[in-house]
């Protein structure tokens, strides 16, 4: 019952804002639908400025990451990716040098975050596990224990030289492997509910992060050398070193930013704050939600955050539903 009333708010509320848009001045527009969720969410949103704030005809093409970077290179389409993690994307510098795509700007600011944590309560009760440091100190107040990564991801191979780099065992602190990412996110889930220990890796913007009020430890400054050498298997000397943010961009083929620098514009402005982006995924998780039915809760409670997105003009034909 509540996804069906949803979807029925939904559509109600694009009928009713198509209803505001003006004869199209933008012609046919591509963009990515990439195979997560925050991406579908981005791509729902920016489809339904550009449809009902600027007169484009709007055609989502379902996509991924190297997918999308390759048909850009090959046939000059789709004209935007919306959301594109230029560190899963190491093909992506060579066409901007090429003169093909362009960044329009960063989706996520301050980008992708990859990071070790400790539940926000904890650090009530202790502010001093906050810090690495302190964690080492006292390690019974996280419970002994690193939640680390499932096997296959990349972030395993990092932690498990920054767990050496700490010496987190010889500090009574045990890396528990987990089995996947859904065990991964279950794990905080239980700690929360429980007010017990938690400490370990975690990613986002996620629904989790959304949810779960979670502190991001200190464990000192971003070394490029050090890091690079963490997050590959034959690292001989691993070393202290933070995840670097991850950055997240839409770009658009160099063809289309010509033709249509109005849409690219509008699209240079598209962002949205982690934080932003971890409570629509929250959201969307605990309705059971689309992505279109996400996108349209965005739309209707952060008004003041795209409303700065538009032009005078965008935002004149979208009047009836920014007051």
């Amino acid at each position: 019952m509540v996804s069906y009333t949803l979807k029925l708010t939904a559509a109600a509320f694009l009928a009713t804002v198509a209803a505001t848009a003006a004869e199209a001045k933008c012609g046919d527009v591509t963009i990515t639908e990439m195979n997560w969720a925050s991406a579908s969410i981005v791509t729902g949103i920016s489809k339904f400025l550009m449809e009902q704030g600027c007169g484009c005809k709007v055609t989502v093409v379902p996509s991924a990451t190297a997918t999308a970077v390759t048909s850009v290179a090959e046939t000059g389409r789709p004209d935007i990716v919306t959301e594109l993690w230029l560190n899963g994307a190491p093909a992506y510098p060579g066409l901007v040098t090429a003169g093909k795509v362009k960044t329009l700007g960063n989706v996520l600011t301050p980008g992708g975050i990859d990071a070790w944590w400790v539940p926000k309560y904890l650090v009530n009760e202790h502010p001093e596990l906050a810090t690495v440091d302190g964690i080492l100190a006292h390690p019974e107040w996280v419970g002994g224990k690193f939640h680390n990564c499932p096997e296959g991801w990349g972030c395993k191979i990092t932690n498990n030289h920054l767990a050496e780099a700490f010496d987190l065992k010889g500090h009574g602190i045990s890396v528990f492997d987990h089995g996947s990412g859904e065990t991964l996110a279950a794990a905080i889930a239980a700690a929360y509910e429980n007010k017990e220990p938690w400490f370990g890796y975690y990613w986002g913007p996620t629904s989790v992060l959304g949810k779960y009020e979670m502190v991001q430890v200190d464990i000192g400054p971003y070394n490029a050398d050090v890091h690079a050498c963490n997050a590959v298997e034959t690292c001989s000397t691993p070393g202290k070193s933070a995840y670097p943010p991850a950055e997240v961009v839409t770009a658009a083929t160099t063809d289309f930013e010509k033709r249509e620098p109005e849409i690219a514009q509008l699209m240079s402005k598209v962002t949205f704050t982690n934080d932003q982006m971890s409570e629509i995924l929250a959201w969307q998780e605990d309705k059971k939600a689309s992505s279109e039915e996400a996108a349209v809760h965005f739309l209707t409670t952060y008004k003041d955050v795209w409303a700065n997105w538009l032009s005078p003009e965008a935002k004149e034909k979208l009047a009836a539903v920014l007051k």
